[in-house]
């Protein structure tokens, strides 16, 4: 069954998905990314120090922060005051952390930590899964500046990682939920795999809803299909920066 999307997608279709590498010259890894009408800035910063219990042994970290500027959303949303920071931002960043630890190789790292920092500009659905996205690219171009130090980035990254939301509305498996998608879904789920097909994390819920077990398997197989497309564009941006 086909039903009537926003910007008339198939129901197997991403919207619109684009990498801008070097949006900042500050930080060594930088990318602004644009998912339908979804935008976040990622950027990646070095810094040549790791959290208490890894000094001295020789081993890296990585670590990620995501916020949402006050203008992403059409009401303002109040900014992190005091350390204080959402309860809904703490497990994005978690996630985005998660994610990227899973295809990095931390003892090759030497005792620095890498700082995912994920920014919302524009929100419209997927905000999580732009960040891991972007953040992977960003992650690339901020490991090229220590290849002095490590090696080419190939030498850190085992494998390119790419995430993707997917759900039921009306009953229906639809591939990259935008906003008025992932509020009306009866499910929702966000797929975080690998470049050679592995899962890294798996997001599924109900919203006051059931789904089955083959509806569950429908919705990863097409989310599979949105992870093939992301990570091909991913390596168009990178170009002959592609690390794998």
């Amino acid at each position: 069954m086909t039903i009537q999307r926003p910007g008339r997608r198939n129901n197997d279709e991403l919207r619109p998905l684009s990498f801008k590498r070097r949006y900042t010259r500050q930080a060594p890894g930088s990318v602004l990314v644009r998912h339908g009408r979804t935008v976040v800035l990622c950027t990646c910063c070095i810094e040549d120090a790791v959290p208490p219990f890894l000094v001295g042994k020789g081993q890296g970290w990585l670590s990620a922060e995501y916020g949402m500027l006050p203008g992403s959303t059409s009401t303002r949303k109040p900014r992190d005051k005091g350390g204080k920071v959402d309860g809904r931002s703490v497990e994005i960043q978690r996630l985005i952390g998660r994610s990227l630890r899973a295809i990095v190789d931390l003892g090759k790292l030497g005792e620095r930590t890498l700082w995912l920092d994920c920014d919302v500009l524009e929100a419209d659905g997927g905000t999580r899964t732009a960040s891991i996205n972007g953040a992977f690219v960003a992650l690339v171009d901020a490991l090229a500046t220590l290849k002095d130090f490590i090696g080419p980035a190939g030498t850190v990254v085992k494998d390119s990682v790419a995430a993707v939301s997917v759900g039921l509305l009306n009953d229906v498996e639809l591939l990259d939920l935008e906003y008025v998608e992932d509020r009306d879904a009866e499910v929702d789920l966000n797929l975080v795999m690998t470049g050679a097909g592995q899962f890294v994390e798996v997001q599924g819920t109900g919203e006051e809803a059931t789904f089955s077990r083959g509806q569950l398997d429908r919705l990863l197989k097409l989310g599979k299909v949105g992870i093939d497309a992301i990570t091909h564009k991913q390596q168009e941006a990178l170009g002959t920066a592609w690390p794998l």
